[in-house]
């Protein structure tokens, strides 16, 4: 028998399969709207492809603390690896603010997209960690050895 799910993980997994369903669907309807625009008009729609490609870095960073919480991809043992990558990208993006570097087209600033992935990746850090904390919690109070004292 299972124990049963905290009500915080079950709203964390809904918000973030909203987050991530709504995503793909504006780069699904994004990419309709331009392919119509573009063989039927003539007319392709400006900085369709940029957006295209922000909107698929946030589908993929914003999927990985939900894969995380629902234990849907392969085992990661270097959760400290994770939370360095998490700061090295933080600085990273602080370097690409500092430039303001933007997209070619639309001129979008790169800099809000790299804070986000650095988040993401702090937060699916933090997942991890709980995780490994509840798992020897409940090795320790399931798989506990019987003492000494109960051997006669």
């Amino acid at each position: 028998m299972t124990a049963p799910e905290h009500p915080w993980k079950r709203r964390a997994e809904v918000v973030l399969g909203v987050a991530a369903s709504a995503i793909l669907l504006g780069m699904m309807l994004l990419t309709v709207v331009d392919v119509i625009a573009r063989y039927a008009f003539n007319r392709p729609l400006r900085g369709a492809f940029e957006v295209t490609e922000l909107l698929l870095l946030v589908l993929i960073f914003a999927g990985l603390p939900l894969v995380s919480l629902a234990d849907e991809h392969a085992v990661m043992d270097f959760v400290d690896r994770v939370l360095l990558l998490a700061w090295l990208t933080w600085l990273k993006a602080d370097r690409i603010w500092a430039y303001r570097d933007a997209t070619d087209v639309l001129r979008i600033v790169y800099g809000p997209f790299v804070y986000f992935m650095a988040l993401t990746l702090a937060l699916a850090a933090i997942i991890h960690l709980y995780k490994v904390v509840e798992r020897a919690a409940g090795r320790r109070g399931a798989g506990a050895p019987p003492s000494e004292a109960s051997n006669p």
